[in-house]
């Protein structure tokens, strides 16, 4: 998805979509941007799943030996 920095107001940059709405979006998202500037947001996949594996991971690696994990006495 490509948005378009219309402008800015405070701590947000209006941006207009490709169906031509206007979205507020965090400034602090955007450094060094200027109206008028294309931003290009998409979602990475791969990105995503190596994180997950990631957590699942160091889940597994923290819950070894235990018997219910979920239910830990306090």
């Amino acid at each position: 998805m490509r948005v378009i920095i219309d402008r800015f107001e405070g701590d947000y940059a209006l941006v207009e979509m490709e169906d031509g709405l206007v979205a507020p979006m965090s400034a602090q998202l955007l450094p060094g941007a200027r109206e008028g500037d294309v931003v290009e947001i998409r979602i990475d996949r791969e990105e995503t799943a190596r994180r997950r594996q990631q957590i699942e991971e160091l889940r597994l690696k923290l819950t070894q030996g235990r018997k219910d994990p979920g239910k830990e006495k306090r």
